[in-house]
């Protein structure tokens, strides 16, 4: 089944774009001080044999994606290989139809023979699967913003049984205990048509960040940005903080959660989220930390608007009942949710909230948002720091998403000028504003990046395959 605006995959470039932090970003027990970013042309023809170039981009953030043990630069340059594999096999895989549909034939029919395939002489060295995703995300992202370029359209007025030959129930079941169907439904009846403008920005408080004017001490770099948190939310006017924790420093933790939440009330700021890293086995580690901030700082413990994971990425090794925890505060899976399989998979262990991010495919995380919302679960989108290109899928899904509140987006703490060339085009998406980022500026078709007004010198290509 397929219909005149079906489009194939003829071509794609693949480009590293190499960023260095101005401050360390900390992940769990790693700590981040570069990244690079996969941006990807993807080309596709239509029925007619009109063809269009679309764009995504993706920040391989190897901590985030691959923790361990192995030295940095060695999986780093392993998702980059991985990421030139994928070049060759977007294009030469047949499938016509909708970006919906060919990003999840290829999710499910590709790329888990092709990560088994690449892992099969990387004993002890295996590329995740949450890994295998971020490489394959600039890729999908790309489609979609093509799809949108050969029609003359933005794509998000592209998922519906207009544009689409599948409905949901394709690609995605209910819950056994839901009386839910998807037949004759399509993600645009659970994603939002967005009438405002901009969004609440919300800030990240890393676990290296320095909090306090006293704490400076002669290594902070001197470019002109903020470099401590009262300067941040004066100099944006931010309103929601996302606070890092260890995860394994009860202490620490509960002492990072009062100190950052007694400035943020003395600053004005409304909402805090607490972040525990995946590093939590023992959901009593959670509770008591609620509890006591419960009673020892009430007002604190209101402001805290959700938790996001603080367990382990595998739910099926880690099987943990999280009842008591969401029985406090909302609870929102993040690097467990892969997608909708595992989303439904936490919700039975009682998780209540997803955050979505774009990096895990635009494909996986529209279908994980109409899974979500289906069966009555918070969603939020979360960064991973995006800088240029990365920011504007970013943003939409959550203008799109009907979030808890707001977006997450701080590349304009970590390597603000990553992003200047965009910001010359979307000044309001790279700096936040009373605390919030502004959408205005996209418009047009795709995504709405305005590529031909971004005048972005890109590095030879590291795969072309035409």
């Amino acid at each position: 089944m397929g219909n005149s605006r079906d489009i194939c995959v003829t071509g794609a470039r693949l480009f590293f774009l190499p960023v260095e932090t101005r401050v360390p970003l900390k992940f769990g027990v790693e700590t981040l001080r570069s990244v690079t970013c996969a941006r990807v042309a993807v080309e596709v023809r239509g029925t007619a044999g009109k063809t269009a170039v679309g764009w995504g981009e993706t920040p391989l953030s190897v901590q985030w994606v691959w923790p361990g043990v192995l030295p940095y630069e060695e999986r780093h340059e392993v998702l980059k290989a991985f990421c030139v594999q994928l070049t060759a096999a977007y294009v030469r895989f047949e499938c016509s139809g909708h970006p919906m549909e060919i990003g999840y034939a290829f999710l499910e029919s590709q790329l888990p023979d092709l990560l088994q395939q690449f892992n099969l002489t990387r004993s002890g060295r295996e590329i995740p699967w949450l890994a295998a995703l971020v490489c394959c995300a600039s890729f999908d992202i790309a489609l979609h913003d093509a799809y949108g370029m050969l029609h003359e359209c933005p794509v998000y007025d592209t998922y519906n049984g207009e544009w689409m030959n599948a409905d949901l129930a394709a690609f995605i079941t209910s819950a056994a205990d839901a009386a839910i169907s998807f037949e004759g439904r399509f993600p645009a009846d659970y994603i939002d048509s967005p009438h405002l403008l901009s969004l609440p920005a919300w800030h990240l408080v890393g676990g290296l960040d320095k909090l306090e004017e006293e704490e400076r001490d002669g290594t902070d770099p001197k470019d002109g940005y903020p470099v401590f948190l009262r300067e941040w939310i004066r100099r944006d006017k931010l309103f929601c903080l996302k606070v890092k924790l260890r995860g394994n420093d009860m202490d620490w933790d509960y002492s990072r959660l009062v100190t950052v939440g007694r400035i943020a009330v003395e600053e004005g700021v409304l909402y805090l989220t607490a972040d525990f890293n995946c590093t939590v086995t023992d959901p009593e580690y959670v509770v008591v930390i609620l509890d006591r901030l419960l009673v020892d700082e009430p007002r604190l413990y209101g402001m805290i608007l959700y938790v996001e994971q603080p367990f382990p990425y595998d739910l099926d090794q880690y099987q943990i009942d999280v009842h008591c925890v969401s029985a406090r505060k909302p609870l929102f899976m993040d690097e467990s949710a892969h997608d909708w399989r595992m989303i439904m998979r936490g919700r039975e262990l009682g998780w209540t909230g997803v955050a979505l991010k774009t990096c895990k495919t635009q494909t996986g995380a529209l279908l994980s948002l109409c899974w979500a919302k289906a069966h009555g679960m918070t969603l939020m989108v979360q960064d991973l720091t995006n800088p240029m290109l990365a920011q504007i899928p970013h943003v939409l899904l959550a203008a799109h998403g009907g979030t808890i509140m707001g977006v997450e987006t701080n590349a304009m703490q970590f390597y603000p000028e990553a992003s200047s060339r965009e910001a010359l085009v979307h000044p309001g998406l790279y700096q936040r504003r009373s605390g919030r980022v502004d959408l205005s500026s996209i418009r047009g078709n795709g995504f709405g990046y305005q590529v031909a007004n971004i005048e972005r010198p890109l590095p030879e290509a590291a795969c072309i395959i035409e």
